[in-house]
């Protein structure tokens, strides 16, 4: 049973007491100590590899400051403390104005389901009282590291780089799915850079008590960690597979988007926060973000054939190290929906384990997902418009004999004109690719459908 709130705010000073950088072989450890005065200490621990042999330890230290700030926010939550000092270092007030406005639309989902209607001036007060990391380093990295994931989108990175010189790739806390994308896409051990991040068990016993718990904006946690692997390791640009489609809210009239730190508006915010107060000398940006999910799926389908046997992105299905497809949630159901009209019906029953769209239980989790209902599911799904897309050209390229929600969808909404929308050619000009990336983005929508 979930605490009252009256018992959770009386916790109302959180500090950031602390963090250290330990270098050890050929990795560094991140520990960082955080309070819940009066209710529980944490410790939160971070190891990222290195091969950079010119690095500068007071850089690395003002860069973990930095994640500190960020990894934060996800023991903060239960409590929603509204005083929290920084013991350990200090931040300008646009500092604090950019770890605010993360804080507060990052945890937009964590506000609405838990009932929550903060005030974004009055929600956090952050003081800072510690000392200024102001260390600047001339760097010149080079090549990328491309962060994976596991599904379909960073999947159709890795396939569209893989001719590029001077890659690697990296993921937090990969399992068996992340490695197996990665040898797929022809990375050696060595080029597979794995953070390791533990959070305090603390957390877990405050959410057995019924303390505040829901999503925190993992993305920008990662944008922060990426930073500091990206020099760590000599590379000049940080690859993201985010898309354009991160944008739409998942509650109409409100700004609330599970996928808030996989947004544009995010994006632009850490490469400004990046260039004043981190450094100039590596470049954080979305590959994809020109594209939607829809075309993503379709280059997926039809130029990653070699993926399709150990891609995963099913959350329900993540818990425990075998990953699987659970066919029974909005991300399940999105990622078939979205394939559909390039594998359906054996490839994609060949992946799946089962055909979902005969599944009954699925419907109304299917109407969300199209629209009909003014709540998107809290997933990283694409917007109405695609699915609605998708589902349509399905339906036609079928025909006859529709299964049990491709038949719903044809008595109830069908309607040939949503192909008029020809999503197969958008791009979306609000991105930060330069020429060189765009080209191949551009290159690979551009073939016979």
């Amino acid at each position: 049973m979930r605490k009252t709130l009256e018992e959770i705010t009386k916790y109302d000073t959180f500090n950031f007491n602390s963090f250290d950088v330990k270098y050890e072989n050929d990795h560094i450890v991140l520990e960082y100590l955080y309070e819940i005065v009066g209710l529980k200490n944490f410790k939160h621990v971070l190891v990222l590899p290195y091969s950079n042999k010119n690095i500068n330890k007071d850089y690395v230290k003002k860069l973990a400051f930095n994640i500190g700030m960020l990894e934060l926010v996800s023991y903060w939550k239960t409590t929603i403390s509204k005083n929290v000092f920084i013991n350990c270092g200090y931040l300008e007030e646009e500092q604090i104005e950019f770890f605010k406005k993360v804080y507060f639309y990052g945890l937009g989902e964590f506000f609405y389901v838990n009932g929550l209607k903060p005030d974004y001036d009055s929600f956090i007060n952050i003081k800072t009282n510690g000392p200024k990391y102001d260390t600047e380093v001339e760097y010149n990295g080079s090549g990328r590291i491309i962060g994976i994931g596991g599904g379909k989108d960073s999947c159709v990175s890795l396939e569209l780089l893989k001719e590029e010189e001077g890659n690697s790739c990296f993921a937090i806390n990969p399992k068996t799915v992340h490695l197996e994308c990665a040898h797929v896409a022809g990375y050696k051990e060595e080029d597979i850079l794995k953070v390791t991040r533990t959070m305090d068990k603390g957390i877990l016993e405050l959410n057995d008590l019924g303390y505040l718990n829901g999503h925190t904006p993992f993305s920008a946690m990662v944008s922060f960690v990426s930073y500091l692997l990206a020099y760590l390791n000599n590379k000049k640009d940080i690859v993201l597979s985010n898309e354009s489609s991160a944008n739409q809210v998942n509650v109409l009239g409100t700004k609330i988007n599970h996928q808030y730190s996989k947004s544009y508006e995010y994006e632009v915010d850490f490469q400004n926060y990046a260039n004043k107060y981190l450094g100039k000398g590596i470049k954080y940006f979305s590959f994809l973000r020109p594209l939607s999910e829809y075309q993503i799926g379709m280059i997926f389908a039809n130029k990653c054939q070699r993926f399709h046997k150990v891609f995963k992105s099913c959350n329900v299905g993540s818990k425990g190290e075998t990953w699987k497809w659970c066919c029974n949630c909005a991300k399940c159901l999105f990622v078939y929906s979205l394939l559909a009209p390039h594998l359906y019906k054996n490839e994609l029953v060949d992946i799946f384990g089962e055909d979902m769209f005969e599944n009954k239980n699925l419907l109304t989790m299917f109407e969300e997902l199209l629209g009909k209902v003014n709540v998107k599911p809290f997933d990283c799904v694409g917007t109405f418009e695609e699915i609605n897309y998708a589902i349509t050209k399905t339906v036609k390229k079928i025909g006859d004999n529709l299964p049990y929600l491709l038949q719903y969808y044809k008595d109830k909404y069908y309607d040939e004109k949503v192909l008029e929308m020809n999503l197969e050619n958008s791009f979306e000009e609000e991105n930060s690719l330069e020429d060189y990336y765009k080209k191949i983005v551009k290159d690979a929508i551009q073939y016979d459908r």
